[in-house]
């Protein structure tokens, strides 16, 4: 439907907590959808970055995320929330579209489950783990949802570094290494 802008750094909206979504089949929510997807689209082909978008990256108060990984099939998560996770964490880079410019790593927990709803409002579950970094990919966009950033969730902040640094030393070894 549209590209939109994506809220960057410092936008208090980004720290909101998202609403739940009452009707997941309302028209709304397949327009929401199709934004996400078109502005995804747009800065995957503009910068090489963006595996998903979260709702209230476009300062749309609504618990959706949507996400694009390469060679996959689009998928949608309307009310997303974990129901468990594993004790083990680990450290991984992360970057967001909101402050495409920074790179850090964060801790996350290695394996974790989750419940949601698609645009017909039927559940589903899903475990997550390493395979496509997805554990970690649903706990920064989850985050969203809940106005956390991955700059809350730094490991270590010498691990801070540009995009540039991060591209020269870090990207080769990261889910971002397809462009």
């Amino acid at each position: 439907m549209a590209v939109r802008t994506v809220l960057q750094l410092g936008n208090p909206k980004l720290r909101e907590v998202a609403q739940s979504v009452s009707h997941p089949e309302s028209d709304e929510i397949k327009e929401l959808i199709a934004d996400l997807a078109d502005t995804l689209r747009y800065w995957r082909t503009t910068t090489g970055y963006g595996r998903a978008i979260a709702a209230p990256q476009l300062g749309v108060d609504e618990r959706v995320i949507f996400i694009q990984l390469p060679e996959a099939e689009p998928w949608l998560l309307i009310n997303p929330e974990i129901t468990s996770r594993s004790a083990e964490k680990i450290a991984v880079w992360d970057a967001c579209l909101s402050f495409l410019p920074i790179f850090m790593q964060v801790e996350r927990h290695r394996h974790i489950h989750v419940r949601y709803q698609d645009t017909s409002g039927e559940f589903h579950e899903i475990d997550a783990g390493d395979e496509r970094n997805l554990s970690e990919l649903l706990q920064h966009e989850i985050d969203h949802l809940d106005g956390i950033l991955a700059v809350d969730r730094i490991a270590h902040i010498r691990t801070l570094c540009t995009r540039e640094e991060f591209e020269r030393r870090y990207r080769a070894e990261s889910p971002y290494s397809v462009a």
